[in-house]
């Protein structure tokens, strides 16, 4: 079966075709760093890195163009609340983005840029779309013309007769018409010298639309496969980003990809609405994969409605797929990943179906269970390296160094675990052989304290923490 996403340019489930064979070029609108990333943020990191492993298991070759947003009106409001420079503020911010994206398993991209390393390609571009009569400088702003574009408003399917101006209302007076948005913004008195740059229009910073263009141009361009974000991003964003681009005269993103919200009281998580749930705060309440779990499970484009008894059944869920995975390989010794079953092969090709592709997940762990108790380690090899090949693609394999170990001091921390729990089921079955049931259902109960619990099978004492 081919693969088919859902472009949101022609609101229609489309067969992907590379531009080029055997490769994909990807850009993800990735954050603008005014403060630590919330579990809506990194929805579209997750949704995205789905999609780069399924095509990079097919055999294609990936460039995966992930920006950071490292200037913009909130970083500069924001620094200046907190007493600090507005380069520090965005620092320290981008960091923790990354803890996050790491803690969760995606891909580190392939090329991650930031916006103030590219003003030479943005004056570029400008530059271009003054040539072609798209912009026009007007005291030291320059501004995209809406009306010089008739195909405006192509991607989102508006009318720009229909339009609500855009958001710079300090400087509609500079603007021929209030549907104008901006591509440079000059600087303003009061603002730190050191977030302007030089350019033949004067000492300014780069719009929010115009910095995206720019980079996926450097780096994919001036035609690209995938151009991806989440749904709010459509428009204002997005638009603007095909509009000056294709003005230009760059063909742009040839599919547009769009995952939903993550919702809290049934609205947006936003850090403007006040309803955000931290990543930093989130993982000290599931491990990092159940919530990596939790996120990838529901289809990319529907919303997710984020509560704690969901994300609980998620956890839930997730252990019993791992314990089967360790059980299974307990049992058999086989670590082999297997190939996907053509159900689960199906279910990603119908635009990145996560939900049935979970359920044959689910279906080949039944089967292996049943494996386990009739002790057919033949059907037990084959369902497990089934089901790690399917949770490879999603990136929720236990046993993957980044899940199995931690890494770090983590590691070593569960190698001592590891050891001290094991020395205490030898100490119980020890009791047990020299039928001292007491000490043996003492040091039980100890570890359940603990809260490591000890399950007896034919094949002896299987433990694991619980939650």
């Amino acid at each position: 079966m081919t693969l088919r996403l859902y472009d949101t340019a022609t609101r229609a489930v489309r067969d992907f075709t590379p531009l080029r064979a055997g490769q994909v070029s990807v850009y993800v609108c990735g954050l603008t760093v005014q403060g630590p990333p919330h579990v809506g943020h990194v929805r579209a990191a997750l949704a995205f890195d789905v999609l780069r492993r399924w095509l990079t298991h097919g055999g294609l070759d990936v460039v995966y163009v992930r920006n950071v947003t490292d200037i913009d009106d909130k970083i500069l409001t924001k620094a200046e609340a907190n007493g600090v420079p507005w380069w520090d503020w965005a620092y320290r911010n981008e960091l923790a983005c990354t803890r996050a994206y790491d803690v969760l398993g995606t891909w580190a991209p392939t090329y991650e840029p930031r916006a103030t390393g590219h003003v030479p390609e943005m004056i570029e571009l400008m530059q271009r779309l003054i040539d072609r009569g798209h912009a026009y400088a007007a005291g030291g702003d320059v501004y995209f013309d809406v009306r010089s574009f008739p195909a405006y408003g192509e991607l989102t399917g508006q009318r720009a007769d229909d339009l609500q101006p855009a958001a710079d209302t300090d400087t509609d007076d500079r603007k021929r018409d209030p549907r104008d948005f901006a591509l440079w913004k000059a600087h303003k008195p009061g603002e730190p010298e050191s977030a302007s740059w030089a350019t033949p229009w004067g000492r300014g910073r780069p719009g929010w639309h115009l910095e995206c263009s720019a980079m996926a141009g450097k780096y994919l361009g001036s035609e690209f496969d995938i151009h991806g974000g989440g749904l709010d991003l459509r428009f204002p964003h997005h638009e603007n980003e095909q509009a000056q681009s294709r003005a230009a005269g760059d063909p742009f993103a040839r599919y547009w990809l769009h995952n939903g919200w993550v919702t809290l009281g049934g609205e947006k998580m936003s850090k403007s609405m006040g309803n955000t749930a931290l990543v930093e705060d989130v993982v000290t309440r599931v491990r990092p994969v159940e919530l990596r779990y939790y996120l990838v499970t529901p289809h990319y484009r529907s919303t997710v409605e984020f509560t704690d008894t969901a994300l609980e059944e998620a956890a839930s869920a997730y252990r019993r797929l791992e314990s089967f995975v360790r059980r299974a390989v307990e049992r058999v010794g086989s670590t082999e990943v297997g190939a996907v079953p053509d159900a689960f092969a199906a279910a990603l090709d119908d635009d990145l179906g996560t939900p049935a592709a979970i359920a044959v997940v689910h279906e080949h762990v039944t089967a292996g269970n049943t494996a386990l108790a009739e002790d057919d380690d033949e059907a037990l090899v084959v369902a497990v390296g089934a089901v790690r090949a399917m949770l490879g693609v999603l990136g929720l394999d236990p046993l993957d160094p980044q899940w199995a170990t931690g890494g770090g001091q983590d590691n070593r921390l569960a190698q001592v675990t590891d050891g001290l729990v094991s020395l205490a089921l030898e100490q119980r079955q020890a009791a047990r052989a020299r039928k001292d049931f007491a000490a043996a259902d003492a040091i039980r109960d100890q570890l359940t304290t603990l809260g490591v619990t000890v399950e007896d099978t034919p094949h002896g004492p299987r433990w694991a923490v619980t939650r």
